[in-house]
C-alpha cells in the first residue's frame, strides 16, 4: 500500500518527446487545492477533499484520479467496517486485511465506492495492491475475479483514466482495461526487516527493465517507477541509473507521508 507526496521532476516518454517537467503528484494526506497545479497526474486519497476542491485541482492540472486498494483494506480506511467481513489474514506490513474477491459482496462494495468516487468528478483511479493477485501473491486464487472487476469497472467508465499499481505478471489480462501502470522498487531495494534503503542488483534492475520495456512497446502503456532513498547519495544514484530508461519516475522517503527531502 502507497502513502505518499511527490511533486518530482521527472523524464517524460508517454508521448516521445523526453521534455523534463514536474509532471506528477502523489499524495495521500491534506493538501490545500490552490497548491496542486502545473502536474500531469494527481493521485489523491479522496477523503481529503470535496467535490468543488476537485474541480479547483482538475482546473489546474491535467489528471486527477483517486486511490483505492482492490486487494486489501486498511484498519484506517473509511470502508474498513463495509469492506472488512469480506477479508481474510492481515498484511501486517501496513495493518490491512486481504479482500475476499471471490465474495460478489465485496465486489459490489467495491464497485460501489468506485462510482461514488468518480462522481466526484475524479478523472479516474489509482487501483493498488493488483500485485497481491500474482501467482505468490496472497490472493493468487482470485486472479479470474480481479480481471472481471477491471473489465466491468473500465465498461461502466469507459471514458475514464485507471492506473494499475505493479502486477506485471497479470499485464496480459489487464491491459486493455488499465491506462498506466506503475511499479515499485526496480532501480532500488528498500528492506522493511531492517528499514534498509539501497540499490537493488544491476543484473536483476537490467532484467526489471527490459520487462517493463517490453510492457510499453507491446501495450502502449506509460510506464511510472516508485523509488525510495533516504540520502541525497542514494537519490542521484537512481536518477542516474533510471533516467536512460526513459520511464516517469517517483524518488522518495518510504513512509510517504511527507514532501520528498531531496528534489530531482
Amino acid at each position: 500500500m502507497i502513502l505518499f507526496v511527490l511533486p518530482s521532476m521527472l523524464t517524460t516518454d508517454m508521448v516521445g518527446t523526453g521534455i523534463t517537467k514536474n509532471s506528477v503528484l502523489v499524495c495521500y494526506g491534506r493538501l490545500e487545492p490552490e497548491t496542486i497545479k502545473g502536474y500531469t497526474y494527481v493521485i489523491l486519497e479522496s477523503q481529503y477533499y470535496n467535490m468543488y476542491e476537485i474541480q479547483k485541482i482538475k482546473s489546474q492540472n491535467e489528471k486527477v484520479v483517486a486511490y483505492i486498494s482492490l486487494g486489501e483494506v486498511n484498519a484506517n480506511s473509511r470502508y474498513f467496517d463495509l469492506l472488512k467481513e469480506n477479508s481474510f489474514g492481515k498484511n501486517e506490513i501496513w495493518n490491512s486485511y486481504y479482500l475476499n474477491l471471490k465474495s460478489e459482496k465485496a465486489i459490489e462494495s467495491l464497485k460501489e465506492i468506485i462510482r461514488n468516487t468518480l462522481a466526484m468528478g475524479y478523472d479516474g483511479m489509482f487501483f493498488d495492491n493488483v500485485e497481491n493477485f500474482s501467482t505468490h501473491g496472497p490472493q493468487s486464487q482470485q486472479r479470474v475475479e480481479l480481471v472481471n472487476l477491471l473489465k466491468d469497472i473500465d465498461s461502466e467508465f469507459p471514458t475514464h483514466f485507471f492506473i494499475q499499481n505493479s502486477g506485471i505478471q497479470l499485464i496480459d489480462d489487464s491491459a486493455p482495461y488499465v491506462d498506466a501502470v506503475v511499479m515499485e522498487s526496480v532501480a532500488t531495494n528498500y528492506t522493511f526487516e531492517d528499514k534498509n534503503y539501497k540499490l537493488r542488483n544491476e543484473t536483476e534492475y537490467k532484467e526489471y527493465i527490459k520487462e517493463l520495456k517490453s510492457v510499453r512497446k507491446k501495450y502502449h502503456l506509460p510506464i511510472i517507477l516508485i523509488e525510495y532513498a533516504d540520502s541525497i547519495t542514494l537519490h542521484d544514484a537512481i536518477q542516474k541509473r533510471i533516467k536512460s530508461s526513459r520511464f516517469d519516475y517517483f524518488i522518495g522517503n518510504i513512509n510517504l507521508l511527507t514532501m520528498p527531502q531531496f528534489s530531482n
